[in-house]
């Protein structure tokens, strides 16, 4: 099984963000995306929403930081897309997707000036995104009797663990999952609440933010 990272930080939803500067009406969104498909199909709907916009500059960063691109789509290089994706690293989020949409108001802001603004609208759309940090999270299933059950479902709540799911047969058979580091010790007081009758099986692993 492929080791997972210690965290994981991302955006939880997708955010609509603007302001003006100097009446050039900035638009900041922002998408967790899981691959560069979706950071480019998003990418395409932002500019089919806002066809008549002066500019539709994004940046989007994946896979740890492996996969980086960015647009300064006619702005003078250097001044969005650059600053947009610096801010994204800055921000410690992975996976997303950020169009800023700029609709010009006569007035030049200035390279300084431009670079301050398509950060500022990355900032402000990824904080609009919830920032949450997922952990790794280790997935198991446990068969035990029904007399047994109540026991271990207590020590399951003293550690936290999410209940996936619970199946009543001729036996009890839960699945859940556990932070990483807490799996260890979990399973060794399972082992001595039933003198190491029903030992769990790890079935998978994941990242979670509960």
């Amino acid at each position: 099984m492929a080791e997972l990272p210690e965290q994981y930080t991302t955006i939880s939803q997708e955010a609509h963000v603007e302001f003006e500067e100097k009446r050039s009406l900035f638009i900041g969104h922002a998408l967790h995306v899981n691959t560069e498909e979706e950071a480019l199909a998003f990418i395409k709907q932002m500019k089919k929403q806002y066809s008549d916009a002066t500019h539709n500059c994004f940046a989007y960063l994946l896979k740890g930081g492996i996969v980086a691109r960015y647009s300064d789509d006619g702005e003078p290089q250097g001044t969005a897309g650059v600053p947009m994706l610096e801010t994204i690293r800055k921000s410690g989020v992975g996976d997303v997707c950020v169009v800023v949409t700029r609709y010009f108001g006569g007035i030049l802001l200035g390279a300084g000036g431009l670079v301050r603004a398509y950060s500022h609208a990355t900032a402000i759309a990824i904080e609009g995104g919830k920032v949450v940090t997922y952990e790794p999270y280790s997935e198991f299933l446990l068969r035990c009797g029904y007399s047994e059950y109540q026991k271990y479902s207590n020590i399951l709540s003293n550690a936290a663990a999410v209940i996936d799911g619970t199946d009543f047969g001729a036996d009890v058979e839960v699945r859940f999952a556990v932070k990483r580091d807490k799996s260890e010790a979990l399973l060794m007081k399972i082992s001595e609440a039933g003198y190491g009758r029903d030992i769990p099986k790890i079935i998978g692993s994941r990242f979670d933010c509960r």
